[in-house]
């Protein structure tokens, strides 16, 4: 298949052409940029001498419908929902890395504070966690891919949510992420003076992946869950982990639970379950598509702690989009993704 991706000059999307480069199903063949259309790839990003040398294109429905198969969309936020709906009355496949069709209407606008597409067509867009919802991705024409803090908040609280075991409230999310997480553009927050050997908190209360946690949790829980989410940033390029606390309905042990997540994801590859007694780390996960996960129940506060670490760009952006294209055209899911961490 032909693969065109939209937003060529994000990070996602340079991890996109990455690793779809190596997909033995796929051809990268057209790169969409807005603001760079007419140069090539490798004059902004030299380390891709040699490894993409087409020159980039303006953004054409009309010409992309007749060149590719499929089409990325790794744009910031409040691009794709203006072009998105054009794609969907072609044939393309589309899967949209951005937030612009994760929430309902009024949470988007809310959370975002944009203009959100009219409700029927976020509701229609089924989200692209890929071992939750294998299923309706494997029916559908148009993804729309989560979140990285809430890949790796989801995978670690559905199991425990879904059974009852967790209760509803007071779900504690502490998450921390390398400062690739933020994108591309420039900020103070991420200078390097002010980001190096400092630890920052952010957004608190306000991270546009909360209602999109939520949204999920309550979902497979059949009722309202609430979680409080704790957004830091810290002084590395890559690599996202949240810890995360769960007050218990009843009595249960560590065991109990770690045997809970071996029997959840048993059949899916990428998950990786760490030995009792073992917590993930973001070094173990970097440059793969893994998530790790790790388990402790504590019993003097009736709490599972449940750690959760993820490559941010990779299972919470590009190597998860490619996880949803191989769903979608009944591939195998680990297909252009059996790749180790990079280590050290």
């Amino acid at each position: 298949m032909k693969v065109g991706i939209v937003g060529a000059t994000g990070y996602g999307a340079l991890e996109l052409i990455r690793l779809l480069k190596n997909h033995p199903r796929v051809e990268v063949t057209e790169i969409v940029s807005h603001s760079h259309h007419g140069e090539r790839l490798s004059d902004l990003y030299p380390h891709l001498t040699k490894v993409i040398e087409r020159p980039l294109i303006e953004y054409d429905l009309s010409y992309l419908e007749k060149a590719v198969d499929i089409l990325f969309f790794a744009t910031p936020a409040g691009i794709s929902k203006s072009l998105v709906p054009e794609v969907l009355e072609t044939s393309l496949q589309c899967i949209d890395l951005s937030g612009d069709f994760r929430l309902l209407k009024k949470d988007y606008e809310e959370w975002y504070g944009k203009e959100a597409v009219a409700s029927d067509m976020q509701e229609n867009a089924v989200f692209g966690l890929a071992e939750i919802y294998k299923d309706k991705i494997r029916q559908a024409t148009f993804i729309s891919n989560p979140g990285c803090y809430s890949t790796a908040a989801l995978m670690g609280l559905i199991p425990i949510i879904k059974t009852g075991l967790g209760s509803k409230k007071g779900i504690i999310i502490d998450a921390k992420s390398g400062t690739s997480g933020a994108g591309r553009t420039l900020s103070r927050m991420t200078h390097f003076s002010e980001m190096n050997d400092s630890l920052v908190p952010y957004k608190f209360g306000k991270h546009q992946h909360t209602p999109e946690i939520e949204y999920y949790l309550s979902k497979e829980a059949s009722k309202e869950v609430t979680v409080t989410l704790a957004t830091h940033l810290v002084p590395m390029t890559r690599g996202l982990i949240c810890t995360m606390y769960v007050p218990i309905t009843q009595p249960t042990t560590t065991k109990d639970i770690w045997q809970l997540y071996k029997d959840f994801y048993t059949n899916d590859p990428f998950v990786r379950l760490h030995p009792i007694g073992s917590m993930p780390q973001t070094k173990q996960v970097i440059g793969s598509n893994y998530v790790d996960i790790g388990i402790h129940v504590d019993e003097r506060s009736d709490q599972v702690i449940i750690v959760t670490a993820i490559d941010n760009l990779i299972k919470g952006a590009a190597g998860q989009a490619i996880q949803n294209m191989n769903l979608m055209n009944d591939w195998s899911i680990q297909e252009g993704l059996e790749f180790s961490p990079i280590y050290p």
